[in-house]
């Protein structure tokens, strides 16, 4: 068979034999993927329900604070989106997470025009 010279039918077949293998191999590898997943996985004990005294939930405080909140938050001519861009520039240029910082106020100082 000549490689240089090959007829369009011969390529075709050429190409779509190597096609097939592609996807047999793909196909082959989901499996084994597929059957890795199954074997590894931790295998979940059947969950018994409650008894019926602990299903009643504790009244929830009216006003609770996320994780890490550190109360209000004054804005002064401010814009909600810039301030919260602010806070996170700061908190980057920190190197701190936002959660252990504590804003009291943002406000935006305008320059004069005059000047």
């Amino acid at each position: 068979m000549d490689l240089v010279n090959i007829s369009i039918p011969n390529a075709a077949l050429t190409a779509l034999l190597g096609y097939l293998v592609v996807f047999l191999g793909l196909v082959l590898l989901m499996i084994v993927v597929m059957l890795q997943g199954k074997l590894m996985a931790p295998k979940k004990k059947a969950e018994q329900p409650a008894p019926a005294a602990e299903v009643k939930a504790a009244p929830a405080p009216e006003k609770e604070k996320a994780p890490g909140a550190a109360g209000e938050l004054k804005l002064y001519d401010t814009d909600p989106k810039d301030a919260a861009m602010i806070m996170a520039i700061v908190a980057d240029s920190l190197g701190k997470p936002l959660n252990e910082l504590r804003f009291l106020s943002i406000k935006e100082i305008k320059e004069d025009s005059e000047k």
